[in-house]
Formats: C-alpha cells, sequence, structure tokens
C-alpha cells in the first residue's frame, strides 16, 4: 500500500530533524584541571585484585591480590595525550598477604618507577577520565621463576567516588623475559590487570578531581 505523498514528507522531516539534531563528537579535551595540583595522592585497593598470566587468550594462571596500593602525585596539564601526574609507589600483594596462584604464592615489585598517569578522554556527564600508566615495569616472582612484565596499564578514574580502575587486555603488558619459569610465564605472554582503588588526596578523606576541557 503506498503512503501519501504528505506523509512521505512528514517522515523525510522528522528523519532530517533528527540528523540536525544528533551531538557531533565531542572534541578531545586539551586542557586538564587537577584539584588539588600539584597535589600528592595515595590509594588502597577496594575488592581483590584479579590478574591472569595469559598463555593463550581468554586462558593462562590465575593470580589474586588481597591488598594492593599506589601513591603518587597529580598536577594541571595541557595536550591530549597529558601527562596529569606519576605514581611513584605501587605493590600488588603486601608483607602477611601475598598475592596467590595455583603456583603457589607470587610476589610483584616494580623494576622501575615512576610511572607517568596519562589522561586522554575526559565524559563531563560522568566526571570520568580515561587514560592510561605508561613506563609500566613489574617485576614477579612465584618460586624459583623470576619473570619481568613492560607495557601500559589503561585506567578510568572518577571524581564523584575517587575509584579509579586499572584494568588491562591482551597485548598491554607483555612478558619481555623470564628465567626458571618454563611454559608458566614465557616470553611473549601477557599480564591481564583487573584492580579497583580508592583514592584520596594524600592526608586527607576527599577525592581528588581531573577535569578536561576544551578552550
Amino acid at each position: 500500500m503506498k503512503k501519501p505523498l504528505t506523509q512521505l514528507a512528514a517522515v523525510a522531516a522528522a528523519a532530517a530533524l533528527a540528523l540536525t539534531a544528533a551531538p557531533a563528537s565531542a572534541a578531545p579535551s586539551t586542557v586538564w584541571t587537577v584539584s588539588p595540583s600539584p597535589g600528592g595522592i595515595t590509594a588502597v585497593n577496594s575488592g581483590n585484585a584479579v590478574l591472569m598470566i595469559e598463555l593463550v587468550q581468554g586462558n593462562g594462571i590465575a593470580v589474586t591480590c588481597s591488598r594492593t596500593a599506589l601513591s603518587g602525585g597529580l598536577r594541571n596539564a595541557t595536550g591530549n595525550p597529558a601527562t596529569v601526574g606519576a605514581v611513584d609507589t605501587f605493590s600488588l600483594g603486601a608483607p602477611g598477604t601475598p598475592c596467590t596462584s595455583v603456583l603457589g604464592r607470587v610476589t610483584f615489585a616494580p623494576a622501575a618507577l615512576p610511572w607517568p598517569v596519562v589522561a586522554e578522554d575526559h565524559h563531563a556527564s560522568t566526571g570520568t577520565t580515561k587514560g592510561h600508566l605508561a613506563g609500566v615495569d613489574l617485576q614477579g616472582t612465584v618460586g624459583a621463576c623470576v619473570f619481568r612484565v613492560r607495557g601500559r596499564l589503561p585506567l578510568s578514574y572518577t571524581n564523584a567516588t575517587g575509584r579509579l580502575t586499572l584494568a588491562s587486555a591482551t597485548g598491554d603488558l607483555t612478558v619481555v623475559s623470564q628465567t626458571g619459569c618454563g611454559a608458566a610465564a614465557p616470553v611473549g605472554a601477557g599480564l591481564i590487570v583487573r584492580a579497583d582503588h580508592l583514592v584520596r588526596a594524600t592526608g586527607t578523606a576527599l577525592a581528588p578531581t581531573i577535569v578536561g576541557s576544551r578552550p
């Protein structure tokens, strides 16, 4: 059944209106305002950190850490991407509460610090900034196995709660060397990390804020 010309015209007009009303893609932020700036930060885990030494995509050796923490500082910055701070200390596990796996206790220690905090995208509606920790360099030890991981660790930070989510995917963190590990952590294997932290401005109970804008 054919539609009357008036109905077709109305449909076309509505479609045109929808196209013109569709919001354009937001321009990337180039001005990053941090409060306090410069200011120190400390963070402790919210729930367990879950890691996997990924031997085959989606399959590997699971590691659980019940204590994690980090500290560093944040500051105003410009550009995109922009370095808005740095992590100066980072720990997975703690004395008396090491990370555990089916292979036994696993310890992790930074092989090199600091790690720059890089901001890439800001969502004003949720107050969330996305980016990554750059230059991540970790050494893991389980029994006689010692391996070194390098790469970047994607992050998401929410101003309202101070929640910092660290979540890597395949290809972000890679085993670059190992001794005594055999097939448990071969060179080229990935390290998948999922860890949530609550960040506070040093010496306070307040969450710092990161806001990206474009003048």
